[in-house]
This record gives structure tokens, sequence and C-alpha cells, in this order.
């Protein structure tokens, strides 16, 4: 995700946050600190980086029960609204989605009756009501508030994740329930219209009600939902075609004895924006428009292509499916890869072919499916 910074690294995971994130700790801050000072400000910031370690250990949850059915988890992304587990793939059996989706929440739910727990013993039960939720917090900082107020936050997390609202975990949960006996397409179809009218709903009420971030939660919800259907639609697509049936047969090549002023040529004369570096029958590496605007801006010499080149580039066979091709091209955050039959090299293929590829296929779908539905009326 863009703007998002390493932090630390967990069971091989990423964690990372936005450069938004700041946000969160202000508005910590400024409800803390404007009835209590300088000590409830950072008294703030410390129970929103508290409450954000509870999110990283929610998402943890789901991202630790993807890895245990073999799907690997990209990283951990904190936002000023939440978390987010990035999974390379879809969970390939409705069972998998369910379990995964309910980890979440449940690690919130052990969160707090581990809280509860303490505060009975340590007679911390200030501010909570018998369902362990804030009825009043006390108006100073304290050991009790801080108490009361991550019983209450983990509580809500647990709660407010479950919404049946896909693509939040309760409507993932709803997903998997119609995958056991629809599928996986048709599920995720339901789901995502579920999600869109519900979010609809929490973000009218939370516009006539006055609730901001809620509204941009519904947002969130809404176009998540609208995303996730749209991916859905494209995989069912890109399964059907073979990156053979995409790369571009007849691109231009350079050789390493090529110039970046060659390239800057070839650039600005057809519409090719990558072009492979080939010796003899080898691929070398590729040179992108990119990199030749990177050489451009750091260096006045006429460079050979060998200098600016990647050779770190993802190769595939022909016959893989252009939705596998996609899906670890944008784990490894490649624009480009390398097509092989076998051993011999054929072409490159980027990710701007794959999505003409697929709008082409989408279009020539619809189409077939209009002269079928004309054909029926006749």
């Amino acid at each position: 995700m863009k703007w998002a910074f390493s932090f630390v690294r967990v069971f091989d995971i990423d964690i990372k946050i936005h450069a938004t994130f700041g946000l969160i700790l202000l508005l910590g801050a400024i409800q803390w600190g404007g009835p209590n000072g300088l000590a409830g400000a950072a008294f703030g910031v410390l129970l929103m980086m508290l409450l954000f370690l509870c999110v990283v250990l929610h998402e943890l949850g789901h991202s630790l029960v993807a890895k245990a059915f073999g799907l690997p988890v990209r990283e951990i992304v904190l936002l000023p609204i939440g978390g987010v587990a990035q999974l390379e793939k879809n969970p390939q059996k409705p069972a998998h989605e369910l379990l995964i989706s309910i980890a979440g929440p449940m690690v919130n739910v052990v969160i707090a009756a581990v809280l509860i727990a303490f505060a009975g013993v340590s007679g911390s039960f200030e501010g909570l009501n018998a369902r362990g939720l804030v009825t009043g917090l006390p108006a100073a900082p304290s050991a009790a508030t801080m108490l009361a107020w991550l019983i209450a936050a983990n509580v809500t997390l647990a709660l407010f994740n479950m919404i049946p609202a896909f693509p939040m975990d309760g409507g993932r949960v709803v997903r998997a329930i119609f995958w056991f006996f629809l599928g996986f397409s048709k599920a995720t179809r339901i789901a995502s219209g579920i999600g869109q009218f519900l979010a609809l709903v929490i973000g009218l009420w939370s516009i006539v009600n006055g609730h901001l971030l809620l509204t941009l939660i519904a947002a969130f919800i809404f176009l998540g939902a609208g995303q996730e259907w749209a991916a859905e639609r494209a995989r069912a697509v890109l399964t059907t075609l073979r990156v053979g049936d995409a790369y571009n047969k007849h691109a231009l090549t350079l050789s390493p004895a090529d110039r970046v002023s060659t390239v800057v040529n070839l650039l600005l004369t057809s519409y090719q924006p990558d072009f492979a570096v080939v010796q003899g029958n080898s691929l070398a590496g590729v040179v992108t428009r990119e990199h030749v605007l990177k050489a451009l801006l750091s260096n006045t010499d006429d460079q050979y292509v060998t200098a600016i080149m990647d050779r770190d580039i993802p190769q595939f066979q022909a016959s893989a499916e252009l939705d596998t091709i996609r899906n670890e091209m944008a784990a490894n955050g490649k624009q480009v890869g390398a097509i092989f039959d076998g051993d011999k090299y054929l072409g490159l293929v980027s990710q701007e072919d794959i999505k003409e590829a697929l709008l082409i296929s989408t279009f020539a779908a619809q189409q077939e499916k209009r002269r079928l539905a004309q054909a029926g009326a006749a």
C-alpha cells in the first residue's frame, strides 16, 4: 500500500503504519488533553497506541489462521480507521474463509475477557456496567480509566467487525456461508450487495446524527464491497485466459550495446513502454519508461541500457493463468513479467497488458451474452 512504512516484522509478516496514522494519535491527544492538559494529551496518545496494539493482534489473528491454511500474508497496514491484513490470494475453501474471518474478532473477545478478569482481581471495575461497557469514564486519566476504556474498545471491535457488511469480518462470514451452497462467485456478489446496502443505511444514519467518523467508515465499506465484487469478476475472466494470449508477440527489443538515447527514440516513436534487453536468445533484463526517466534526471551521460535495466524479472510459463500472473506480479511489486515456453523466451507481459486483456474479454463476453439474448427473443 502506498504511503505505508514498515514498522516491525512479526511471524514473517510486515506490519506497516500508514502516513495518515498520526491523525488518530492527534485525535487522542486533543480529546484527553483538552480537559486534562499535557498529561491528558500524553494519556490520550497512549490509549490510541494501546488500542492499535489490540488492532494489530486482531489482524494477526486473521493472518496466522490464514498462514495455517497455506495462504501467504503480504502485510498488515495500520490506518486511522483500523487495520488491514493483505492476503496474497483468497481462501480456497469456504470453511477456511469462515475460520479466518472469525479469528480476528475472537482475539478481541479473549483480550476483553482477560482485561475484565484482571479488573475483577484488582477491583478496578470503576466506570464499567454489568456488561463490561463504559458507563461514564472518570474525568481524570487513571489506570482504572485505561482498563475500562480498553475493555470497551475490544468489545466494540469484536461486535463492530461482525456486522454482516462485506468486506468486514461479518460480511466475509456471510460470504463463506453462501459459498457452501452457491459457489464463490455468487457468494461474493450476494455478500457485496448486502455490504453496500448496509453501508448506505449506516452512512445515512451517521450523516443524520452527525457522526463523521462512522460516515467515513460506511463509505469505506461501500467502496470496499464494490471493489471486492469487481475483483471477483476480474478473477472469473482472467482464470479463463492464459498469459500466452496476452503478451505482445511483436514487441521491439534492445541489445546490451544499445544506449539510453535509443530507448528515448523508441518511447517517442512507439506505444511500447517496456523493452526486453536480449542477448542472443536469452533475456538479460528489462528497461521501462520509469528507468529511462530516472536515468535522464540523475545522469546526463548516454549510458548503456545494461546500467539501468532491471535484471530481477519474474518469469512465467505461457500456459499460466492470467489471474495467477497478476497476483504474483502484484505480490512482488513488479509491473512487468517475462514469458517463456519451457526455456525459450517469448516476450513481456505487463499489468497494463493484463488490464487490456480483461477489458477486451469482458466486452466480448457481454456482446456474446447480448447476442444470445437477442437470438432467444427472436
